[in-house]
Formats: structure tokens, C-alpha cells, sequence
């Protein structure tokens, strides 16, 4: 069983081939980052158009790097939300269209249960239950894993995920965009302790994160002082050791509450270092293991999406995904549900 993923959401085109029985036979990437470097952030408009452009020459190549033609194909996967509407528009139509052309059936999938799925991509893959920890720049949650399309989100950012956090906070010392990888190499300069930021929402019970304060209070920190290299590193480091540490405290009290014993890491800031060496502490203390996709993994891609269509596709729940391609908004819980 072959499938063919398509990602979306919103800056990076992803085309995948999964086998089932093979693994991943083709993976193909384009990312906009200069695209969107000018204007420091995504442009909405601007992501569709360059989707537009680069899925069919990515279809091309990743049926090339597999050797195949569409015949082995056995169904189309694309990412119908959360996201960007427009380009998720451009997905689905796109892979819609491709399924109708190549008479395959194509399989709606969740944005974010791709990146639940992703570790499934390795050679020592978890099995179900699991907790996991999805850390993006979206979207920051602890979800318990019990089985496909079965989740329960235990907690998740109320105001800015941890990713928006990192670009807002390397944007304040000057860094260019994409800042969280930025911050995080200038953080590997820093002396510890210089600064001390807060750790948000430790101080209450619960399993919900908070980050747009830990933001403010690097720029009130920063305010009255000159910013020397010096001065940018050492904040660096105090943010990201903030941030790692609330992460970790939050996944050691997920861990105790839910009595998994694998800790799954997804997402885009999933690739920090410090934050990988600190979570392998905490599931080791807790008795657990510490499972991370590879870094390139870690961020959107089609792989994660081709996988999460194949599963659902050998389960035979394909047919249950009727959501229509505009959910920019879509609850985790729910993956199964049609929008209203």
C-alpha cells in the first residue's frame, strides 16, 4: 500500500511517498522562508501563489525518487486543516484534482495529527499510548495518544505557542527571520543565570502554557540597556532555558497524571537541542522513554501527512474524513468531525 502525502498548511510545499510495508520511498520539501523574509513573517496571499507553483514539479520529482508512475499509487493524503485557508485550498483542490485524474481516493488528514504521527516515520517507531508533546509555531499541547484518530488534549497555550514565541522574542535582539533557530544557535553563546525570566504558569496547577508574558519580560529586561553581543546571548539563553524548563516541568506532571511511559516530541521546536536533552531527563526520571522524529521531520512535510494517510487508509477509516477543505480552525479531539 502506497501513499502519496501532501502538505499545505501554510510556508513549507511538502510531497511524500509512503509504503506501508517499505517506509518512505520519496520525500521532497520546498520552504518559503526567502519568500517571507522581507516582510518578517508569512504573507497568507503570497504562500497560496508559491504552492501553486511548486506542487506539480514536487509531484514530479517525488514520483521520480520512488521510480514509479502514478499506477503503484494507491491514494492521495493532503492536509485539510488546521492552517492557512488559502493554502490549504491549494492543497486540497490540487490533490483532489490529482485524485480524480489518477481514479485513487484521497484522504483528508489533520494537520497536527500528522506531527503526532511523524515519530512513526523512524526505525524504532512508539507504540500506542503515548503522551505527546506538540511544540510549533502554531500551536503548543499536551495530547494523550491513545490510539489513531483517538486523542485528548490535556493542555495547550492560551495566548502565543512557544514557536511564536522564539521568532517574537529573536526578532526584539535583532535577529533575522526565521528567528527561533537564530535565537537558539545565539542561546549556545550565552552564560547561564545572567538573566532569570519567569517560568509561566508553573507556579499554578495544571497541564495549560502561557508565553506571551515570558516575551514581554525579555523586552522590559532589555529595555535600559545597551544591546552588546554579550547582552543578546545571555537573554538568549535566559529565554530558551525559561521556555525549556516549563516544557519539561509540564510534560513531568503529564507523565505522572496519565502514567504513559513514552514521551513523543513534534513539531518545529521539537528540533532544540536543549529541549530534546532535557525531555530524555524527564522521561527517564519518570520512567519513560523519549521519542523524537529526525529535525527535518520535526517541521511540516509531507511524510508526516503520507503516513497519517496510510494509516487511516489500511484501517479503512478513510471514508469516515468528509471534512470539507477550508477548516482553519479544526479541534484535535474532533479529527473526524465535518465542519459545520
Amino acid at each position: 500500500m502506497r501513499v502519496l502525502g501532501i502538505e499545505t498548511s501554510c510556508d513549507e510545499t511538502g510531497v511524500a511517498i509512503y509504503d506501508v510495508e517499505r517506509g518512505l520511498l520519496a520525500n521532497r520539501l520546498h520552504s518559503q522562508i526567502a519568500l517571507h523574509q522581507a516582510y518578517g513573517g508569512v504573507v497568507p496571499e503570497l504562500a497560496s501563489r508559491d504552492h501553486v507553483a511548486h506542487l506539480l514539479p514536487l509531484v514530479r520529482a517525488a514520483l521520480d525518487e520512488a521510480r514509479m508512475d502514478a499506477g503503484p499509487i494507491d491514494a492521495i493524503a493532503y492536509t485539510a486543516g488546521p492552517g492557512l485557508i488559502g493554502a490549504l485550498l491549494v492543497g486540497a483542490s490540487f490533490a483532489r484534482g490529482l485524485a480524480t485524474a489518477w481514479a485513487k481516493p484521497a484522504i483528508a488528514v489533520h494537520h497536527l495529527e500528522g506531527h503526532l504521527l511523524a515519530p512513526l516515520l523512524e526505525v524504532d517507531p512508539p507504540a500506542f499510548p503515548y503522551l505527546a508533546l506538540l511544540v510549533s509555531g502554531g500551536h503548543t499541547m499536551l495530547v494523550d495518544v491513545m490510539a489513531l484518530g483517538r486523542y485528548r488534549v490535556l493542555g495547550q497555550s492560551q495566548d502565543d505557542a512557544a514557536g511564536e514565541a522564539f521568532d517574537k522574542t529573536a526578532k526584539l535582539l535583532g535577529l533575522p527571520y526565521p528567528g527561533g533557530a537564530a535565537l537558539a544557535a545565539l542561546a549556545e553563546q550565552g552564560e547561564s543565570g545572567a538573566f532569570r525570566f519567569p517560568r509561566p504558569m508553573l507556579d499554578r496547577p495544571g497541564l495549560d502554557f502561557s508565553f506571551s508574558g515570558l516575551k514581554t519580560a525579555v523586552r522590559v529586561a532589555l529595555r535600559d540597556r545597551a544591546l552588546t553581543e554579550r547582552t543578546r546571548a545571555d537573554a538568549a539563553r535566559a529565554f530558551e532555558d525559561a521556555v525549556v524548563e516549563t516544557l519539561a516541568e509540564k510534560c513531568r506532571r503529564a507523565l505522572r497524571e496519565t502514567g504513559r511511559r513514552r514521551l513523543i516530541v513534534a513539531g518545529g521546536v521539537g528540533a532544540n537541542r536543549r529541549l530534546r536533552e532535557r525531555l530524555v531527563e524527564v522521561a527517564r526520571d519518570g520512567g519513560a522513554s523519549a521519542h523524537f522524529p529526525r529535525p527535518a521531520f520535526c517541521t511540516d512535510n509531507g511524510a508526516m501527512i503520507a503516513v497519517a494517510g496510510a494509516l487511516r487508509l489500511a484501517t479503512g477509516r478513510a471514508s469516515e474524513l468528509r471534512v470539507r477543505p477550508t477548516r482553519a480552525h479544526w479541534p484535535l479531539d474532533a479529527p473526524e468531525d465535518e465542519p459545520a
